[in-house]
């Protein structure tokens, strides 16, 4: 079975709370967390393509805020963790050994 752009999105559409590789990896036959982990190091997936595939779910209101954050966890410490890799970190003002932590929030307010 081919991993595909649509198992994914639909992956991270569908679930609500374990967005890792492995749980996915588990709810599919014949696909590996590797082929899973190959596949998103070698796919461009842009915020436009997120975009295009959520925007029709978005309702406007003058009462709500959507806010997008990619924050750096830092984990300088855990170099032996996949997910890490050096990147630049905002909030260090410098590139560090992090994980990348994506935030959508939905804030209404009252």
């Amino acid at each position: 079975m081919k991993f595909t752009k649509l198992n994914y999105c639909q992956y991270l559409l569908s679930n609500q709370i374990n967005y890792t590789l492995t749980n996915l990896a588990e709810h599919l036959e014949q696909i590996s967390h590797d082929k899973i982990n190959r596949y998103l190091k070698n796919e461009k997936l842009t915020p436009r393509l997120l975009w295009d595939n959520v925007k029709d779910l978005i309702q406007v209101s003058e009462k709500a805020y959507l806010v997008f954050d990619d924050t750096v966890i830092d984990k300088r410490y855990a170099v032996e963790i996949e997910i890490t890799k050096r990147q630049y970190s905002g909030n260090e003002h410098r590139v560090i050994q992090g994980a990348l932590l994506n935030l959508v929030m939905n804030y209404v307010c009252i």
